[in-house]
């Protein structure tokens, strides 16, 4: 994650509570005004991991039209 993508969204999703306590010490502020959803997902996948990805797909689905 960049200054940059944190100025650029309008909302985020991590998949843990700690994840989001990261871009807290990381970016201060910054995330003050954005949407931070957590989406309780167990980071223990591996990259791109096909379950993962499903598991994502289906979680984020909900908060987009």
């Amino acid at each position: 994650m960049t200054e940059k993508l944190i100025k650029w969204a309008e909302l985020i999703f991590v998949m843990e509570k700690r994840h989001k306590e990261r871009l807290r010490e990381k970016f201060g502020s910054l995330i003050d005004d954005k949407e931070i959803v957590t989406l309780d997902i167990q980071d223990d996948y591996k990259y791109m991991d096909a379950e993962l990805v499903e598991i994502l797909e289906a979680s984020v689905l909900p908060y987009f039209d």
